[in-house]
């Protein structure tokens, strides 16, 4: 099966069903469209066999886009939305494109490849034009990895990959149900919101209320106006939508009330004020528009604290891991009784995880398999040697544990390991996920660094602008009396600047650490 057979099949099972919601567009309504799209660009010369470049935002036109390149027979070149020129260039030139569909508001000269408008009127439909007879190994998508640890490299994912990542899916059908509305605001270039936003609703016959913006505003705006009962987001954007309900209510200087509410709710109900508790919380929970019931979160770990606010407000948390090279989520939380702090969950459908090498905490690197895992980088054979194994297992470079209940826990990219003189290992996600408690801390990165000749483990703050050195130092000696000794961090630097991020939000630390051997940080020890 294609990706093109998939929503046939979508049509045949779900015709009425909204697919489109902004749009009021059916999956039965979809397919004129996606002719029409497919009529425009080969009148631009596109074929079976090209790698045509896909620039936008969440627009319809993107779902058309995609559709009707597979539909001429060709590969899709998912472009992200925040690079320069000169990266647009050097990635189209590494795939041999010559077409680029793109908002115009990206496009400049070159003469590499064709810019297309993807906003332009599809004017007429040419019948016959027929759908190529693609096959399931046949490239659908290519991408290039985040580079949040290093240089990117090209990932191609097959028909097979996407549809059997959409049939794995099948194991959230407790989560995620036929007709339901899905809020598609992660960006349907990247992983995440290709898998979650993209294909859950083409797997459960869902549909997809586009948003090309993360501005939170206008994102509140749609919940209260089209109530989405599942909601996927970076945990990034969890936690803002928390401080802002926290800080409405404290506002109100009715926080005492409710935080007592949400910690006692279960006692209250066994002594007969139910009413009071449904009261409260739904109005607390209105502010996802009244019906949102699923909130699916991807590309980093959450804080349990993040996970427990939303748990008490009676929604369902899903924490899910994946990564480009497999399609998104090869991994997803489920239902348990005591959720261990930090797990993103156990294998979805037919996909193999095993733990490697493990350490005496029972740590080691997390090995994939599975119809979803991709075959290899594209032309990077040194890499392709270096991180599949005999058996076709993946390594995926993250290093994780596994838990009482079955689910793994992310402990840190095994690039991103700092290794003291001593030999210890240090994770640097544990060390991050204390110090951006720290009020006025916007965002923290911490590495391996060499201070005077000593390998340490070294943190550098985005902070609020009334934050100063002293303060900030006090704050992270404080937090260091969490964690042992030689896990402390002793130097810092900080900044008033964003610190670069991925389209996920993570931080990119190879940048951050370069950013610092510039000299572009205050730096300071404890």
């Amino acid at each position: 099966m294609t990706m093109y057979d998939l929503l046939e099949l979508n049509i045949k099972r779900n015709p009425k069903t909204l697919f489109l919601v902004r749009e009021n567009i059916t999956f039965e309504d979809l397919p004129p469209y996606v002719r029409a799209r497919a009529t425009t660009l080969a009148k631009e010369g596109i074929k079976h066999g090209d790698v045509v470049g896909l620039l936008s935002h969440n627009l319809p036109q993107f779902v058309y886009t995609l559709f009707a390149i597979w539909y001429l027979g060709g590969t899709v070149l998912l472009l992200d939305t925040n690079l320069t020129p000169e990266e647009y260039e050097n990635m189209t030139k590494l795939t041999d494109c010559k077409f680029v569909v793109a908002e115009k508001s990206f496009f400049y000269k070159t003469k590499n490849f064709k810019f297309i408008d993807i906003e332009t009127e599809d004017k007429e439909t040419d019948e016959s034009l027929k759908p190529y007879k693609l096959k399931e190994d046949d490239i659908a998508t290519m991408s290039f990895t985040s580079g949040s640890t290093g240089t990117p490299k090209i990932v191609p994912l097959t028909h097979k990959n996407l549809v059997s990542c959409s049939d794995n899916l099948e194991s959230l059908n407790m989560f995620l149900k036929p007709g339901e509305m899905l809020y598609a605001f992660l960006p349907l270039y990247h992983v995440f919101g290709f898998a979650v936003g993209f294909l859950a609703p083409l797997h459960f016959g869902m549909g997809m209320l586009l948003q090309s913006t993360i501005n939170p505003n206008a994102i509140l705006q749609d919940f209260a106006k089209f109530r989405p009962q599942v909601i996927p987001a970076v945990p990034k954007l969890f936690e803002i939508f928390r401080k802002k309900i926290i800080d409405g209510v404290k506002a109100k200087k009715k926080w005492w009330l409710v935080s007592f509410i949400m910690k006692h709710q279960k006692g209250l109900r066994m002594i007969g004020l139910g009413k009071l508790v449904n009261k409260v919380l739904g109005q607390i929970s209105a502010v996802f528009g009244g019906r949102a019931r699923c909130l699916v979160a991807g590309g980093a770990a959450t804080k349990p604290e993040v996970e427990k606010f939303y748990t008490q407000l009676g929604m369902e948390f899903v924490q899910g891991y994946g990564m480009t090279e497999v399609v998104g989520p090869i991994c997803c939380s489920k239902p348990v009784k005591k959720r261990v702090a930090f797990a993103f969950g156990a294998p979805l459908g037919t996909n193999c995880c095993e733990i490697r090498n493990a350490d005496e905490n029972g740590i080691g690197m997390l090995w994939v398999k599975g119809d979803q895992v991709f075959g290899g980088y594209l032309n990077n054979e040194a890499a392709n040697k270096e991180c599949f194994d005999k058996n076709g297992f993946f390594c995926t470079g993250d290093l994780v544990s596994i838990d009482k209940n079955g689910e793994y826990h992310f402990a840190g990219r095994k690039k991103q390991v700092i290794v003291l003189d001593s030999g210890k290992n240090v994770y640097p996600d544990e060390l991050e996920g204390l110090f951006i408690e720290i009020p006025g801390v916007k965002n923290v990165a911490v590495f391996e660094h060499e201070v005077k000749g000593k390998t340490v483990a070294y943190g550098v703050f985005s902070v609020d602008s009334d934050m100063t050195m002293e303060k900030l130092a006090a704050e992270i000696a404080e937090k260091n009396k969490k964690v042992a000794s030689y896990k402390w961090v002793t130097h810092f630097a900080m900044t008033t600047d964003d610190l670069p991020v991925t389209s996920t939000q993570k931080v990119k630390h190879h940048v951050v650490r370069q950013y610092l051997i510039d000299g572009k940080y205050t730096e300071k020890g404890i």
